[in-house]
């Protein structure tokens, strides 16, 4: 009775994580790039006693662990804004920013241009060109970048956004709301930049809050099924300590 109880704290606790990622993910649906994510779950068994006296051989028992978290790469929804600072990849690929802990990468371009005439995410990160950050001169007008990239004002072309991809976006790492942390990231191929839009989040409200409503059933059937083996467990002891 008490490996009933153990594996249905075990679902529980999973249970609760993948809650957790689900309200996350309501919580996000108009954070631009935002990138849905849910549990990979996992089955591992304890291994059967070592005692060879028992009538019935044990077997295994099953717990369910949540082993990664794993996302949804699929684009959003563009969104046209008319800001030219506001970017948005059309296709695979990934903004490069340059962050106090080192390169990102993010699907989120909502950018501006600061004090210093860099382009910049919303939390002053820089956005990052093939040669590294841009400064514009005061003197320049907002630029104009072209569908691969380069990056145009009154005074000419001025560099190339640095766009990027993965041989395996599955081992990106999640780091804050939209930015990622990955290795070895290579240049995208005919990467499709397109100005004055934006890319929405990808997570659907109406399929995440159906996945909340049965999780929540979930629980509640593995916590009435734990207090029904509570109950057993109590009734067992009352009887057994009945003396005749």
């Amino acid at each position: 009775m008490e490996n009933a109880q153990l594996v249905g704290l075990a679902r529980q606790a999973t249970l609760q994580r993948q809650l957790d990622l689900i309200a996350n993910n309501i919580a996000n649906v108009n954070t631009n790039g935002f990138k849905a994510q849910t549990l990979l779950l996992e089955e591992t068994r304890q291994p059967q006693a070592s005692a060879d006296s028992f009538l019935t051989p044990d077997r295994p028992i099953s717990f369910v662990i949540d082993d990664a978290n794993l996302y949804d790469f699929q684009p959003g929804q563009m969104m046209q804004t008319g800001n030219p600072t506001d970017l948005a990849l059309d296709g695979k690929g990934w903004f490069v920013v340059q962050t106090a802990q080192g390169e990102r990468f993010t699907r989120n371009g909502s950018f501006a241009i600061n004090n210093e005439g860099r382009l910049v995410t919303r939390d002053g990160d820089t956005v990052l060109t093939d040669a590294g950050p841009l400064t514009l001169a005061p003197n320049e007008q907002t630029p104009t970048i072209a569908a691969d990239g380069t990056i145009s004002t009154n005074q000419g072309v001025r560099g190339k956004l640095r766009v990027v991809d993965f041989a395996n976006p599955g081992e990106l790492k999640k780091i804050g709301e939209t930015l990622f942390e990955g290795q070895n990231p290579q240049a995208a191929t005919l990467p499709r930049v397109v100005q004055g839009q934006i890319e929405k989040s990808n997570v659907r409200a109406v399929v995440e809050l159906t996945r909340m409503i049965a999780v929540g059933r979930a629980y509640e059937s593995v916590a009435k099924w734990m207090q029904d083996a509570n109950d057993l467990r109590r009734n067992a002891i009352e009887k057994l300590a009945t003396v005749n």
